[in-house]
C-alpha cells in the first residue's frame, strides 16, 4: 500500500515537466536555437530514407566544397530516438509531422528524468522533492522546453539513469542490473558527448571505494561489466569507434579496472590460504600486478606522446585547464556556451538550496563535487550539476521537513498527554485506599516473585538501546513555535522557488533564437527576419548557389533555406572558418578574392545597429590570425577595445564585416548612422562597395545579404602597358593574395 500511495505523487512528478516545458510556446511550434536545425534536419532524412541511408549519408551542402559524412560525424541517439516515436506514432496511425515530434521529444524526456531522479534518490519523500526540483530547474529547462532538440534533451535522462543503474547494481550485485547499466552507458555514448563524464566518475568512485577498504564482490559486479560490455557498445557507435580505448579519456577506467582485478584476486586468495600463505600470495600477486599496471601505463604514456594534444580532446583540455581553449583553440572559447558561469548563473540557473548531507551516498558526494568543478569552468555544464543539486536538496528539504512535522506531531501529544493526566491525577485522589486484604497479598506477592516477574523486573536493564532511541528522538524536537515558524518558511521557500521556475521558464527560455522580441512603452515587437531571410535565400536564389555567413548561422542556413553553405556550427575545420573569419576581417577586395575562389555567390551578415556581427567580430580576426599571421588583432584595437566611432583604426573600418554591415543607406535608418548597441555614432558613414552589391535586408535590418559582382572583363592591351613599365623600371609587383 505504501508503495502504491506514492504512485500519484510520481505522476505529478512526472507530468509536471512536460506540462511546464510545454507551455513555452509562446509564438508556434518551433525548433529552437541553432544545433536542434541540424538535427531536424537530419530527423527529417531519416525518416525520409531510412536508417541505411543515413549510415551512408554524404552531406554535400555543408563545408563546401569538402562536404560531411553525417552518419559517422554525428551522435544519432536524439535523431533515433525522435525517428522511432515518429515511425511508432505513424504505425498507430497517428499522423504527426516529423517537426512536431522533433519539437515535443525534449519535454516527453525530461518526464523520464523525473523519473529517473526519483529512482536515483534514497528515500521515497526526498526522491518525490528532488524529482520536482529538476522538473522546473531552469538550467534543465533550457534544454527541456518544447523546440529544444538538442542531445542534451535524451542525454541528461541517460546520465542519470545510468547511474541509478549503476548504484543499484551495487546495492544488489545483480548482472541483470550490471547488463542494463552497459547499455544505458550505451545509450548515453549514443546521445551525447558527455558520456565521458560518467565512465570518469564511475572509476573515481570505485578507486574511492577500495582506497577506503569498502570492496565487495557486488562492487566488481557493478563496474567490471560496465568497462567491458560498456566499452565493447561504444565502439560500435560511428563517431566514437576507436576512440574508446585509444583517446585519454578512456583510460582512467581501464587503470581501474586492472586495480579491481588486483584487490579481487587478492581477497579471493585471502578466503582460501592461511595467514601464512597468504602473505607470501599477496606479495606475489601485487608485485605481478604492479608490473602489468607499468606495462599498460607505459603503452598508455607511448600512445599519448604520439599525440600532439596527449591523446585528449580540445575540449577535455579546456576542462582541465580552463585557460587552455583562449591560448590555442579560439574557436572552442569562441562558443559562449564554454564560457565560465558567473555566480549569479548558479541561482538564476539551479537555484537550489545547499544544505549538509548526512546520509548521502559517497558515489552522489562525489558528483556533485565534480560537477560543481566542471560547471564553474563550462557554463554548458550546469546541466550535469542540476540533477546533482536537485538530489541534494531534495534529501536535505525532505529531512527538514520530517524534522519539523515531527516536532509539532510530538509537542501537541506532549499538550495531550499532559492534560490527561491531570485528569487522572483528580481521579486518582477521589480513590478509596485498598483494604488490608489486597495490600497483604501484595506484600506476599512481593516476597515471593515468580520468574515471569523477574523477568519483567530484568527488561529495563536489558534494553537500554530503547531509551537511548527515545533520548535522541527527543533531542531532535523543536519548540512549537520554531517548529510552525520553520515549516511556514520551508512552505514559502518552495512557493518563490516555483515562481522563479516559471518566470524563467516563460521568459528566459520561452522565446527562439530564431524569432526575437523587445518591449517597449508601445506594447510587444516581435522580430521575424531570420526566417524572413532565409524565405528570401530559398526562394530568390538558385539551389546550388553558395552562401557564406560566420558559423552561427551555418545550420539554419542549410535547414530552412536549403542552400549550400561554406562553414556552419559543427566547428569539425578550424582552418576552413578561419578563412571566412579572414575574409570577414579583410578589406573588400581581398574578401572578394577568398569568397570568389571558395565558389560563393551570396553573403550574409547580422545588421548593426540591433545585434551587430562585430559582437562576433573579435572571434573572427582571432581565429582568422590563428591560421593566417598577417591578421593581427592588435591592428583592429584602439585602447584595448573594438571601436567603430571617431577613435576605431583604420583596418577596422576598412574591412567587410564592417562595410557590408554600415553600407547601403544606413544614416537613412536615423539620419544620424547611430549604433543603438555600442551608443556611439558612426565615424564613417558612406561606405562605397564596389565587389559586393545589397540584394537584401530584413525588415528590421537585422539580416543583410550581399551578392559578389562578377569578375570584371580585362582590358585589352593591359599586358603591353605592364610590360613597358617593366622596361621603364616602374612596374609594381603583383600583390600576394592576403589569406595564401
Amino acid at each position: 500500500m505504501a508503495a502504491l500511495e506514492r504512485i500519484p505523487p510520481l505522476v505529478v512528478a512526472s507530468f509536471l515537466p512536460h506540462s511546464l516545458c510545454a507551455l513555452v510556446i509562446k509564438y508556434e511550434s518551433v525548433i529552437h536555437e541553432f544545433d536542434p536545425y541540424f538535427n531536424y534536419r537530419v530527423t527529417q532524412f531519416l525518416s525520409k530514407n531510412g536508417i541505411y541511408e543515413f549510415w551512408n549519408w554524404f552531406d554535400d551542402r555543408t563545408w563546401y566544397p569538402l562536404g560531411r559524412v553525417i552518419g559517422g560525424t554525428v551522435y544519432p541517439g536524439l535523431t533515433l530516438t525522435a525517428g522511432t516515436i515518429w515511425w511508432v506514432l505513424n504505425s498507430l496511425n497517428i499522423p504527426l509531422s516529423v517537426e512536431t515530434v522533433c519539437v515535443f521529444t525534449a519535454p516527453v524526456f525530461s518526464a523520464f528524468a523525473s523519473w529517473a531522479t526519483y529512482l536515483l534518490t534514497k528515500g521515497s519523500g526526498a526522491g518525490l522533492t528532488a524529482a520536482a526540483l529538476l522538473a522546473m530547474v531552469p538550467s534543465y529547462i533550457s534544454r527541456s522546453v518544447a523546440g529544444s532538440y538538442d542531445n542534451e534533451a535524451v542525454a541528461i535522462f541517460a546520465l542519470i539513469f545510468t547511474f541509478y543503474l549503476y548504484i543499484k547494481t551495487l546495492n544488489t550485485g545483480s548482472l541483470f542490473y550490471a547488463t542494463l547499466n552497459a547499455i544505458a552507458y550505451f545509450y548515453m555514448v549514443c546521445s551525447w558527448g558527455g558520456y565521458t563524464f560518467i565512465i570518469n566518475l564511475i572509476p573515481m568512485h570505485v578507486l574511492l571505494c577500495i582506497v577506503t577498504g569498502r570492496y565487495s564482490p557486488r562492487l566488481y559486479i557493478a563496474y567490471a561489466p560496465l568497462v567491458v560490455l560498456g566499452t565493447l557498445l561504444a565502439a560500435l557507435v560511428p563517431v566514437v569507434g576507436f576512440n574508446a580505448v585509444l583517446t585519454s579519456e578512456h583510460f582512467a577506467s581501464f587503470l581501474v579496472f586492472i586495480i579491481i582485478h588486483v584487490v579481487a584476486l587478492v581477497y579471493y586468495i585471502k578466503g582460501i590460504l592461511s595467514p601464512k600463505m597468504f602473505k607470501v600470495a599477496v606479495t606475489l600477486v601485487v608485485s605481478i600486478g604492479l608490473v602489468v599496471c607499468l606495462i599498460v601505463v607505459a603503452v598508455l604514456v607511448a600512445l599519448v606522446a604520439s599525440s600532439p594534444t596527449g591523446g585528449w580532446s580540445g575540449r577535455s583540455l579546456s576542462l582541465l585547464d580552463p585557460t587552455y581553449a583562449s591560448k590555442y583553440i579560439q574557436i572552442i572559447a569562441s562558443v559562449s556556451e564554454h564560457q565560465p558561469p558567473t555566480w549569479p548563473s548558479y541561482f538564476m540557473d539551479i537555484n537550489a538550496c545547499f544544505s549538509p548531507l548526512s546520509d548521502a551516498s559517497s558515489f552522489v558526494v562525489l558528483y556533485i563535487v565534480m560537477s560543481v568543478y566542471f560547471s564553474g569552468v563550462m557554463v554548458r555544464l550546469m546541466l550535469v550539476l542540476a540533477p546533482a543539486a536537485c538530489i541534494m536538496s531534495g534529501i536535505a528539504l525532505s529531512q527538514a521537513f520530517d524534522v519539523f512535522t515531527a516536532s509539532i506531531k510530538y509537542q501537541l501529544g506532549e499538550m495531550s498527554n499532559s492534560k490527561d493526566d491531570v485528569k487522572e491525577k483528580i481521579s486518582t485522589n477521589n480513590e478509596t485506599k485498598d483494604d488490608a486484604s489486597s495490600a497483604k497479598g501484595e506484600k506476599v506477592a512481593k516476597e515471593r516473585p515468580s520468574k515471569k516477574g523477574k523477568k519483567k523486573e530484568r527488561e529495563p536493564a536489558d534494553k537500554p538501546s530503547v531509551k537511548s532511541k527515545i533520548a535522541k528522538k527527543k533531542a531532535l524536537v523543536l519548540p512549537l513555535e520554531a517548529s510552525i515558524v520553520a515549516l511556514l518558511l520551508l512552505i514559502m521557500l518552495g512557493a518563490f522557488y516555483v515562481i522563479h521556475c516559471v518566470w524563467a521558464a516563460a521568459e528566459a527560455y520561452s522565446v527562439p533564437s530564431i524569432v526575437l522580441t523587445s518591449q517597449s512603452h508601445d506594447g510587444l515587437h516581435v522580430f521575424d527576419d531570420f526566417r524572413e531571410s532565409y524565405a528570401w535565400l530559398s526562394h530568390n536564389t538558385d539551389v546550388d548557389d553558395k552562401l557564406a555567413s560566420w558559423w552561427d548561422y551555418g545550420y539554419q542556413t542549410t535547414a530552412m533555406a536549403n542552400r549550400t553553405v561554406i562553414v556552419d556550427n559543427n566547428t569539425w575545420n578550424n582552418t576552413h572558418i578561419a578563412t571566412v573569419g579572414t575574409a570577414m576581417s579583410s578589406p573588400e577586395k581581398a574578401a572578394w578574392e577568398i569568397f570568389n575562389s571558395l565558389d560563393v555567390k551570396y553573403v550574409l551578415v547580422v545588421f548593426g545597429g540591433i545585434d551587430l556581427n562585430i559582437n562576433k567580430f573579435l572571434w573572427m580576426v582571432r581565429i582568422g590570425g590563428g591560421v593566417f599571421p598577417h591578421i593581427k588583432e592588435a591592428d583592429y584595437l584602439r585602447d584595448g577595445q573594438y571601436r567603430i566611432d571617431s577613435e576605431a583604426t583604420p583596418t577596422i573600418l576598412n574591412c567587410l564585416c564592417t562595410g557590408t554591415n554600415l553600407s547601403c543607406k544606413f544614416v537613412e535608418t536615423d539620419g544620424k548612422g547611430y549604433d543603438w548597441v555600442r551608443r556611439t555614432e558612426i565615424v564613417k558613414k558612406n561606405f562605397k562597395l564596389t565587389h559586393f552589391e545589397e540584394v537584401f535586408t530584413s525588415h528590421h535590418w537585422m539580416v543583410r545579404i550581399y551578392k559578389l559582382k562578377p569578375q570584371k572583363n580585362r582590358i585589352r592591351g593591359k599586358g603591353k602597358k605592364l610590360k613597358l613599365k617593366t622596361s621603364t623600371g616602374f612596374s609594381k609587383t603583383a600583390k600576394k593574395n592576403p589569406w595564401m
